[in-house]
């Protein structure tokens, strides 16, 4: 197997910029874990969580956006449920998409300022990060949302 790229660690910090929560209308995956999660943070029940903030697609539940495709959950440019949001978020950047090649990681950090910042991340962590997100959304690749990244449904198999 030959080496990766981002074998000496790459460095990510979330800045909170909510730019990847806003773009085109797409797919925010949801575990029931994470909604339970959630509905607890909003102290409303879960029925209404599901009622109020998510769809069906297919087989899967996905957060509703608002008409421009923003995230229900984003407001003054800031997610609302930080604390508690869904992994597909959590585990950005380390989506598959941006770890093809180095070419990719810059794409999305000209849209991402929070890329080649802060927290260092090893290339074990990287990889675990990645691993999480695969496993939590499995979609197929699609037409990203922003720039080449989408927060939603161009996470093209995390």
């Amino acid at each position: 197997m030959s080496r990766k790229w981002y074998a000496d660690g790459l460095h990510f910090s979330c800045q909170q910029c909510g730019k990847c929560c806003t773009g085109e209308p797409g797919y925010v995956w949801v575990t029931k874990e994470e909604l339970r999660e959630i509905a607890e943070f909003l102290k409303i029940s879960e029925k209404q969580l599901r009622a109020k903030y998510t769809h069906r697609a297919g087989w899967r539940i996905s957060l509703t956006e608002s008409a421009n495709g923003d995230c229900a959950f984003l407001a003054d440019e800031k997610c609302t449920i930080y604390p508690v949001r869904p992994a597909q978020y959590r585990n950005w950047p380390f989506w598959n998409l941006n770890l093809e090649n180095q070419s990719a990681w810059n794409r999305a950090a000209q849209r991402c300022c929070g890329i080649n910042k802060g927290e260092f991340y090893s290339f074990e962590k990287i990889e675990e990060e990645r691993r999480l997100t695969t496993k939590n959304t499995k979609v197929k690749k699609r037409n990203p949302r922003w720039a080449p990244q989408s927060r939603r449904n161009a996470i093209g198999d995390p």
